[in-house]
């Protein structure tokens, strides 16, 4: 393949990364897929690198080894990023998103009690709530995170008010269902296979997709210390170009997908059974009340390079979205911090080494379920649209 051929003559070079081996955190989530497969297929060797994969078992915990140095990179969610870089939370933190890890394949999980009640989407919910029941509590992943974010947003679709409607509280992805079927919860938002083990355990329902909520939405990212790029770039390069060709082969035939998600149900990694995460790895989701659908916007890794591209417009929606529920007091220079965060001419040059397509524009355009358009052209009045952020 030219890429190989690309990637040997790179390696044998001046451009030759400057430290052999990586340590890379995850969490186990299905979305950490192309980390897992660049180590395992040996994808990461191609250019000259070895990855040591670190299994976490929170976001912060996560947060905080990648900002201490501990961990050289991970599998992170964007809004943890975004939130580090402004200081939301905890102490700013330069932090870089190297490449985009995922789109779509979250979901928005009910308790079966709910559901029993006829609350199975979020009309019903608000219906409710107005009936003047106590509040219900939520659960997400990580304050200011992808999974809050979007939590937030279906929620304030339907006319609810997460902040003042529902009770929210952080749990991290692994413990959800559990929580649900304990009655501690009502319901969550989470990647995957959580919402499935839910759904498998009798004890939750499916009640929203997250690519329901935004199609082909942003999900994990790559990312780095800022400081880490600085000094290694070479090795950024690398662990781009690796990640790129591992996320490339998964998407690349049915039984790639299948056999990535055998390698996930190790205990060294997801630690769960395989039919729980094959299914919505392919797109094969059941409600757990009777429907059944085969989703033309399941779980994306590659997507012709769509979904591994730094888009600035992913990283500002993020901001956005922080600025809207009041996490930000000030109004961040989006775009600028943006280009920041978003290694995005590392980026190329690892797309360049892959044979990856990269995109006319660093911007993108989408309609999410409330009807608004987001294509990072003015974050700030798209912010304002949504209200006073400290009412």
């Amino acid at each position: 393949m030219a890429g190989q051929a690309n990637a040997s003559a790179w390696v044998a070079g001046s451009d030759a990364p400057e430290q052999d081996i990586v340590r890379v955190g995850f969490m186990p989530l299905t979305d950490c897929a192309a980390l897992v497969m660049a180590s395992v297929l040996g994808f990461d060797q191609r250019y000259g690198i070895k990855l040591d994969l670190r299994r976490e078992m929170s976001w912060s915990s996560l947060r905080d080894k990648l900002c201490n140095g501990t961990l050289d990179a991970a599998h992170a969610l964007y809004g943890l990023v975004t939130g580090a870089h402004l200081g939301i939370g905890a102490r700013r933190q330069d932090l870089a998103v190297l490449m985009g890890l995922s789109q779509n394949g979250q979901a928005i999980t009910f308790s079966r009690r709910l559901a029993s009640r006829g609350v199975f989407d979020g009309h019903a919910l608000r219906a409710l709530i107005d009936a003047g029941l106590p509040r219900m509590t939520f659960a997400h992943t990580f304050p200011g995170g992808n999974h809050a974010l979007l939590l937030n947003y279906w929620l304030a679709a339907h006319a609810i008010d997460p902040q003042r409607d529902v009770k929210l509280v952080t749990v991290p992805p692994a413990q959800m269902a559990a929580s649900l079927r304990a009655g501690h919860l009502d319901g969550f938002c989470a990647g995957e296979p959580w919402g499935e083990r839910a759904v498998l355990d009798g004890c939750g329902v499916t009640v929203a997709t997250s690519q329901q909520i935004w199609r082909n939405h942003p999900g994990k990212v790559l990312a780095a210390g800022a400081a880490f790029v600085r000094a290694r770039p070479n090795t950024c390069r690398a662990l781009v170009a690796a990640v790129l060709d591992a996320a490339r082969w998964i998407e690349a035939d049915e039984a790639h997908r299948e056999a990535a998600a055998e390698v996930l149900a190790s205990p060294a990694y997801v630690n769960a059974g395989q039919e729980l995460i094959a299914p919505r790895l392919l797109g094969r989701y059941h409600d757990g009340l009777g429907k059944r659908w085969l989703d033309p916007d399941r779980l994306r890794l590659y997507a012709e390079g769509d979904v591994s591209f730094p888009w600035l417009s992913d990283a500002m929606w993020f901001m956005t979205q922080q600025r809207r529920w009041g996490l930000l007091r000030d109004e961040p220079d989006y775009l600028a911090v943006a280009a920041q965060i978003n290694q995005v001419a590392l980026y190329r040059e690892a797309a360049d080494l892959t044979g990856t397509p990269l995109p006319d524009s660093e911007l993108r355009s989408c309609v999410l379920i409330d009807g608004k358009t987001w294509d990072g052209s003015d974050p700030a009045g798209y912010a304002a649209s949504f209200g006073d952020p400290a009412r």
